[in-house]
């Protein structure tokens, strides 16, 4: 069974400062926001602006090894990013991760959501975009929080190898039933579990109800020194999940969120935790 990280600080709330944390999903949100488009300085400044101490981006590699903000695969005109260099992307629109970090105030908060490509698999782990981005999280994380998250559990292990220190997420398909999310990331030795949105209702594909109450699931992943982060609630069911006990919400409509979970703009202490350490 895969162990922890020993260099991970054990226990609850090492990654959230702030209960609950709000994170702000590629900036202002998915797509256009605002006239703003998602994974830009742009958008990704309007939502500090707003109040956000987190922020959330894609981040891929591109032929020649550059890290680029992108979620999707390809860029507008359907070329692959992973076929294209960092100069042919950036003349598209796509920024540089480098440049999004540099133009990021200090002190606020970023999750890296490492986007793995099918021309990984031929490469070692030491040639992957989870290789590529190790060193600039380490450099961003001397001025801000930093947490790599990945659908890619392998990538995880490969930064976590390279930076023991940098907290990490897993992040967890759509719908994905809590009762396999939280084992699996707590198992793997990560800080967070980030599940979809529908994850915290009846999977539509079961026959019958074989989940647990979200409250239950989520003490279960505190008692396993787990944060759980919902990405891409609404509004209403944020507030719901977050009365359940999870420690952050990724949402789109950010000044929504900022004003519905934290309407004085303070930080609001986590409850009291008497959850026990997790083994190393």
């Amino acid at each position: 069974m895969l162990q922890p990280s020993s260099a991970a600080v054990p226990g609850r709330h090492t990654v959230f400062a702030e209960h609950p944390a709000v994170v702000a999903h590629r900036g202002l949100g998915r797509g256009l926001v605002s006239g703003l488009r998602e994974n830009t300085v742009e958008s990704v400044l309007a939502a500090v602006a707003l109040g956000a101490r987190w922020v959330e981006v894609d981040v891929r590699r591109t032929r020649d090894d550059r890290l680029v903000v992108r979620h999707d695969p390809t860029t507008d005109d359907g070329v692959f990013v992973v076929d294209q260099t960092a100069e042919e992307v950036e003349a598209k629109g796509v920024v540089r991760l480098e440049t999004l970090l540099g133009a990021l105030p200090d002190g606020v908060g970023i999750d890296l959501e490492l986007k793995t490509s099918l021309e990984d698999a031929p490469r070692s782990a030491a040639t992957s975009t989870a290789a590529l981005l190790s060193p600039l999280a380490r450099t961003a994380s001397a001025s801000r929080p930093v947490l790599v998250t990945s659908f890619d559990a392998a990538a995880l292990l490969t930064v976590r190898s390279l930076v023991p220190a940098i907290p990490l997420g897993l992040l967890t398909w759509l719908c994905f039933p809590l009762r396999k999310a939280i084992p699996a990331a707590a198992h793997l030795g990560v800080q967070v579990v980030g599940v979809h949105q529908g994850s915290f209702v009846p999977n539509h594909l079961d026959g019958a109800s074989v989940d647990r109450p979200v409250d239950y699931a989520v003490e279960v992943a505190h008692r396993a020194c787990l944060e759980v982060m919902a990405w891409c609630p609404e509004p209403d069911q944020a507030v719901e999940l977050v009365a359940a006990g999870i420690d952050a919400v990724c949402v789109n409509e950010v000044g929504t969120a900022l004003a519905t979970l934290n309407p004085s703009g303070t930080a609001l202490p986590h409850p009291p935790d008497s959850t026990p350490e997790r083994p190393r």
